[in-house]
């Protein structure tokens, strides 16, 4: 099946949306983005992704992040059922804060490798899988999750690793088991112990360990 691999350029696709037409790159400009696909409008679990996205809209947006969804329905049925969206967060007229493409014929799913093959709807037909997508300013891949169809996404969650895409795409350190902003970042292993007490005023702390191999170095960004 068709897929992207971390680091590919993201397809600059066409397609239909809520907003009207865009082209995928102009639509991100020098954002980051992140692109969440639904199986199918008017169902539940999506209902309650869709809904906390847009609560946590504004959380995306301080990031530099540009949200859309996707889901295989018409743009006719995806202003329908934002409508059933916002009345889900109790802010009923309000609307939804990002656009949803349509993907009536399935083709960007099966372009981008979204197909769930062992859930299907009531034609036999594959449903879109729930995939995350975040896209870099470079327009490339940072980051990919597939849950399958019967499982809702953590939003929270991928905040946090939006978190850690940017700040490791600016510092030489990558983050460690459940790190959240503000927890002390690891040293990447490339660079030496002079290198990383010049790159880290804040000083470098090194964790013992039987091996005696100096790598698990840790320090405040």
């Amino acid at each position: 099946m068709p897929g992207l691999l971390l680091g590919d350029e993201f397809p600059n696709f066409q397609a239909d949306t809520t907003i009207g037409p865009i082209k995928f790159h102009e639509f991100l400009g020098s954002s980051w983005g992140i692109l969440f696909s639904h199986p199918k409008d008017y169902t539940p679990v999506c209902t309650t992704e869709l809904a906390r996205a847009a609560k946590l809209s504004d959380e995306f947006k301080k990031r530099g992040v540009k949200m859309i969804a996707l889901s295989v329905d018409s743009v006719e049925d995806h202003c329908g059922w934002s409508k059933d969206v916002m009345a889900f967060n109790n802010e009923s007229g309000s609307e939804l804060p990002y656009p949803i493409i349509a993907d009536h014929k399935r083709e960007l799913s099966v372009q981008l490798g979204m197909l769930d093959p062992d859930e299907r709807d009531q034609d036999g037909v594959p449903l879109t899988a729930r995939c995350v997508f975040v896209i870099g300013p470079d327009k490339k891949l940072k980051l990919s999750i597939l849950y399958p169809a019967t499982t809702g996404r953590n939003f929270d969650e991928l905040l946090r690793v939006i978190d850690s895409l940017q700040l490791t795409a600016q510092k030489k350190v990558a983050t460690p088991v459940d790190w959240k902003p503000g927890n002390e970042v690891m040293v990447i292993p490339s660079l030496s112990d002079a290198e990383a007490a010049s790159l880290f005023p804040n000083g470098v702390r090194c964790k013992e360990v039987p091996s005696k191999k100096n790598y698990l170095r840790f320090t405040k960004p």
